[in-house]
């Protein structure tokens, strides 16, 4: 065992999940520590690669320094306020899932006052400010910078962005303080006596050595997996999904507005994500071979788009759901999709690494690689990735739509006795203030609910409390929800204008 602090840090993994790595370590350490980034020559997928994340992505920046006009401009970024269902429930129906914080009255989340005794029948305009936003098209900041999250919308935004402009502005920005880039291909991973990794070899660079690797080499798991044989834990018994297909598709923003907003829209075999950037759109169809082939995926798909689609080149891939065993082996870390990767229903794959980092950082091995600290990371990672799995599990459960046999079949897939009493119990009593198993960083506490909520198949209803307690406040609560949104919708900037304002955009 080493006895000097591990102060050599070798990133392997030149993907957007590398740069974020090496970019952070270096703000966090400084030159404490060295910092190797190992690139390989990024695929043609991994190029047009588009990201969606949760709501506190701005932490991330904001521990590097940077601001929104900083980086959005160069990466086609968006705001994003919600994710937008549609179909989940019926045909032609569509809900949001906000970032915001569920409002509490009486120590009872607005939600449930709705269950109780709503204005309107959607519960995400009585009960969130964002979903008018995103309804309207606006951004959540002002035409002078202010950021109306924080003073008026009690909630944070996430993003929409190009991962490849990323990864090439966090990588410059590491390198300013002091990482060092190789780019080159791993032809083996050297173990030295005990099983850890001693070097990795490139063909360009030859051997490059270090104390800590940090894998990032996404789903090939090239370190963790591949040399230190560390299995990986499938989801596939309890989600239904394998396959995806993507496009990039050039738009007219001008014409067709920048919503605030992922949206997925539930199909035959699967859903499909569109994602909306400063000048194109990203699309996928996410989806199970039984039910449907490639091809008839990509037909759907580019039907959903539209014409714009016309010579759009669609990328094929497998969904390998689900987590490495261990995340921390030896002296290797895996960050990103190499120590997990949920259904991207799930959304949370950047933002996963930006919370990885952040345990990575908190549990940073001294001279004598206490085990504690490997442990506590393990744990954190499969507390996260098992929420995440969770979560996806509700989408399905909970929609209504029973049209195809996919959606039948879904509902019958295996669900853990933990998660099946907790739908038992929310049927009669939704959660509280308190933050549910499915809770993850970046969202509302209180997703499941609204989750659940909007795709209607189970049914919930309000604690019978409330129907002995005063309701005024609640109205007055819900009356102050639709004033503050109703005043934002007309006075805050489209995202169009906004995002035009910190660079010209355009196709």
């Amino acid at each position: 065992m080493s006895t000097r602090n591990p102060t050599e840090v070798v990133v392997v993994g030149g993907n957007v999940e590398g740069s974020m790595a090496a970019a952070y370590l270096k703000a966090a350490f400084r030159d404490r520590i060295s910092v190797t980034l190992l690139q390989s020559v990024p695929t043609g997928a991994e190029r047009a690669g588009v990201e969606s994340s949760l709501g506190d992505l701005r932490e991330f920046f904001g521990f590097l320094g940077m601001e929104d006009e900083d980086w959005m401009p160069s990466c086609g970024a968006t705001y994003k306020l919600a994710v937008r269902y549609q179909e989940w429930s019926r045909p032609g129906r569509h809900f949001y899932l906000p970032f915001e914080e569920t409002r509490q009255v009486h120590g009872f989340p607005l939600t449930e006052w709705w269950l109780h005794d709503g204005p309107s029948g959607r519960f995400d305009r009585d009960c969130f400010v964002a979903s008018w936003l995103c309804d309207a098209g606006r951004s959540p900041r002002g035409l002078h910078g202010v950021t109306t999250t924080e003073s008026l919308i009690p909630g944070p935004y996430g993003y929409h962005f190009e991962s490849a402009p990323l990864a090439r502005h966090l990588t410059s920005y590491a390198v300013e303080r002091g990482a060092k880039v190789l780019s080159g291909t791993v032809v083996d991973v050297r173990l030295d006596a005990r099983g850890w990794i001693e070097h990795v070899t490139t063909a360009e660079h030859g051997d490059v050595r270090g104390d800590l690797f940090v894998d990032c080499t996404g789903e090939q798991g090239l370190l963790l997996r591949r040399a230190l044989k560390v299995p990986r834990v499938p989801h596939s018994d309890t989600l239904p999904n394998d396959s995806t297909v993507t496009l990039a598709v050039p738009v007219d923003t001008r014409t067709r507005g920048i919503p605030p907003c992922t949206t997925v829209t539930a199909r035959g075999a699967g859903w499909i994500w569109t994602v909306p950037l400063a000048a194109r759109l990203g699309a996928g169809y996410v989806y199970a071979q039984e039910y449907c082939t490639p091809a008839e995926a990509e037909a759907e798909l580019r039907a959903a788009v539209g014409p714009e689609a016309d010579g759009a080149e669609a990328v094929h891939a497998v969904l390998p759901v689900g987590r490495s065993r261990q995340a921390w082996l030896h002296n290797c870390v895996a960050v990103g999709a190499s120590a997990g990767s949920p259904e991207p229903l799930e959304e949370s794959g950047v933002s996963s690494v930006h919370h990885q980092l952040e345990e990575l950082v908190r549990h940073f091995p001294g001279s004598d690689w206490h085990p504690a600290l490997r442990d506590g990371y393990n744990a954190f990672v499969s507390r996260a990735a098992d929420a995440a799995q969770e979560f996806l599990m509700l989408h399905y459960l909970g929609s209504a739509r029973d049209h195809t046999q996919y959606w039948r079949d879904a509902k019958t897939r295996p669900v853990s006795a933990g998660l099946a009493g907790r739908i038992a119990r929310w049927r009669v009593r939704p959660p509280g203030a308190e933050p549910p198993r499915t809770h993850r960083r970046g969202r509302s506490p209180q997703a499941g609910v609204s989750v659940l909520l909007g795709t209607g198949a189970i049914t919930l209803r309000p604690s019978a409390a409330l129907s002995m307690v005063d309701g005024a406040a609640a109205r007055a609560e819900f009356t102050a929800v639709r004033a503050r949104a109703q005043k934002l919708v007309a006075s805050l900037p489209t995202q169009y204008d906004h995002l035009g304002r910190m660079s010209p955009l355009g196709v």
